[in-house]
């Protein structure tokens, strides 16, 4: 089961977490941090060094945050605003830098 961000990080990205992210599969969108589904390896290294606490298992998410499971898949499987075509598996978030865009879900809040 991968690791989810929810709503806390919007605006915030303190990025500790891409830090400690041993497959650097933390992305990085325009308000918020995005873990790739494919790439995450479920080691858990990044929830502890959240500040504002939201990663989480996806089967951990508290119900009013459960959106943001099918938001963070939707992150890397969609056409972001933009974009040619969906980012998918890059194979790393250094590798690629900023994204620069959010889900439409992200962008409105």
């Amino acid at each position: 089961m991968p690791y989810v961000i929810a709503s806390p990080c919007v605006d915030v990205m303190d990025k500790s977490c891409t830090e400690e992210c041993p497959v650097d599969c933390i992305y990085e969108g325009d308000r918020k941090l995005y873990i790739n589904p494919k790439e995450c390896i479920d080691c858990g290294a990044c929830e502890p060094v959240c500040p504002v606490e939201a990663i989480s298992q996806d089967r951990r998410v508290p119900d009013e945050e459960e959106a943001f499971i099918a938001n963070n898949r939707e992150f890397f499987e969609s056409v972001l605003p933009g974009r040619d075509e969906p980012l998918g598996a890059p194979g790393g978030a250094h590798k690629l830098g900023p994204v620069g865009v959010d889900t439409p879900m992200v962008a409105e809040l």
